[in-house]
């Protein structure tokens, strides 16, 4: 798939269409972190709508988009190659892919470590017959000399507590099932980089990790393949480019 329409600035580059296809374009050791969301392929184990009192009707049939198979190992030589030695990776996951992340990434990377997020308002079990869907897996990659602006022991925890992305800041139209709260990303981001690092997001979505990489101070590429996404992430990022 071409590259159907590009957007830059001083301060992001945004491009819609595969990310595959784009990244042979991004130049060797230019990215200093990595930060994105990649579809769970979880549409596969729906059991069709969970009517929820006062809420919309859950379901895992997220959209087409969920059903093309994520192959972690298409990922493992464009990231090493893209990345800058001190640069890291954070990539949210299911239970489903983890293990295809280890397999794919530990033997490259010095550390291969996960991070939890914890969500406070999940969607409830009314029938109470399972675990609440409470937490989200993040794994991270890096090798020795890496980027990391801890201070303190008490802020080293691989744990983040906040709810999950409500409005305002929720899009209702167009409707991300996956959108990520910008707060979990800014954490991320301020940990793992630095003022004018260059943040990159292969499947950007509607554009959350955009929003907070230029809140603070970073340059941003992301890649969407979705046009109804991509276009609400020109519109929301396009509102914090100070360059």
């Amino acid at each position: 798939m071409h590259i159907l329409k590009k957007i830059k600035t001083k301060q992001y580059t945004l491009a819609q269409g595969d990310c595959l296809d784009y990244i042979n374009s991004i130049p060797d050791k230019s990215i200093d972190l990595i930060l994105t969301d990649p579809p769970y392929n979880i549409a596969q184990y729906s059991t069709g709508n969970i009517n929820l009192p006062g809420r919309s009707a859950l379901n895992n049939d997220l959209g087409e988009w969920d059903l093309s198979p994520i192959d972690p190992f298409e990922f493992v030589h464009h990231f090493k190659r893209i990345l800058k030695p001190n640069g890291n990776i954070f990539v949210f996951t299911s239970y489903n892919l983890i293990g295809k992340w280890h397999e794919a990434f530990d033997k490259e990377f010095d550390t291969f470590q996960f991070f939890v997020w914890h969500k406070t308002n999940p969607a409830p079990k009314i029938f109470k017959n399972g675990f609440l869907n409470s937490c989200e897996m993040i794994v991270c990659m890096w090798n020795k000399g890496h980027k990391w602006n801890f201070g303190k022991q008490n802020e080293m925890h691989n744990f983040f507590e906040s709810p999950i992305c409500m409005r305002p800041e929720r899009l209702s139209d167009p409707k991300h099932p996956a959108q990520k709260p910008v707060k979990l990303l800014e954490h991320i981001l301020k940990i793992a980089s630095g003022e004018q690092d260059v943040v990159f997001d292969p499947f950007m979505g509607v554009g959350s990790t955009g929003v907070a990489a230029l809140k603070n101070n970073r340059r941003f590429i992301g890649i969407e393949i979705e046009p109804v996404f991509f276009d609400a992430a020109k519109k929301r990022i396009g509102g914090y480019d100070n360059g």
